[in-house]
């Protein structure tokens, strides 16, 4: 159960509706609930690295005259060679969803390019 449930919930009771205070916080509660759903969050340290990291991944498939493995794309874009593969395939996936760039596998290795899918 949510907080935002447990709250609506108990102003549901008799016993606690029947309490002005109560049913006062629980509204202040509820109320700080949606304003804090609802604020616009900056993004933290490692989604602006990344910001950076993709932009470098994109110009280096830019000069690669061919699609290119995740180890390819390490060896010509040494500013991400001490990421995680994890890390570079959550870039690239962010890459590719976005439509910049484009996703083929031969063989069970996975190949980028620039391009959007067809």
């Amino acid at each position: 159960m949510t907080k935002r449930e447990m709250f609506v919930a108990l102003k549901g009771i008799d016993a606690v509706s029947a309490n002005a205070e109560l049913v006062a916080f629980i509204d202040h509660e509820l109320e700080l609930l949606d304003r804090k759903a609802t604020s616009p969050r900056k993004p933290t340290a490692n989604q602006v690295e990344n910001e950076a990291f993709k932009t470098d991944i994109v110009n280096a498939l830019t000069v690669a005259d061919k699609p290119v493995s995740i180890k390819e794309l390490i060896e010509i874009c040494p500013s991400i060679a001490g990421l995680t593969n994890q890390r570079i395939t959550h870039m690239l996936t962010d890459l590719r969803k976005g439509g910049v760039i484009c996703r083929s596998v031969v063989k069970k290795v996975p190949y980028y390019a620039i391009g959007a899918e067809e």
